[in-house]
């Protein structure tokens, strides 16, 4: 993506872009509009994207500890969040893409994004996992007209 946005907002001239993917297809056309109202708001921030808060316990691959002590027993609602890049939206502009070489500024709004809207499909168990909760998301919704 890096070497194809470069490429893409010289054909399109605006203040800002916004990006999203195919492969996260429960993403709600309310979430994108309350990110861009997030970004929009006033404030020290030249780009925004989206994460996924995670409260478990994390490892790096030499089996160190990330987010907790193994001795201290905690609750994972206790641990200190950490936050996920989901790749499920991207707003920034052309000077901060030009500037930093990455649709991810200096100065960045991570946006929380559910989990169920965060789902990536990158393979068959991935699509079938969206396909059951979008079929979830339809019957709830069918059944709130019905009330």
């Amino acid at each position: 993506m890096n070497d194809v946005l470069p490429h893409d907002v010289t054909q399109v001239e605006s203040d800002y872009y916004l990006q999203t993917h195919s492969t996260n297809p429960l993403l709600r056309t309310e979430t994108i509009t309350k990110a861009i109202e997030t970004f929009l708001s006033p404030g020290d921030h030249d780009s925004l994207f989206g994460v996924t808060h995670l409260q478990t316990r994390l490892y790096d691959a030499q089996g160190n500890p990330i987010n907790h002590d193994p001795d201290i027993l905690l609750r994972t609602q206790d641990l200190p969040p950490v936050y996920e890049e989901n790749s499920t939206l991207y707003i920034f502009s052309g000077k901060t893409l030009e500037t930093r070489k990455n649709r991810i500024g200096y100065r960045p709004i991570m946006f929380e994004v559910n989990r169920e809207e965060a789902i990536d499909i990158d393979e068959e168990l991935d699509f079938l996992f969206a396909e059951f909760l979008f079929r979830q998301r339809q019957k709830m919704e069918a059944n709130k007209r019905e009330i």
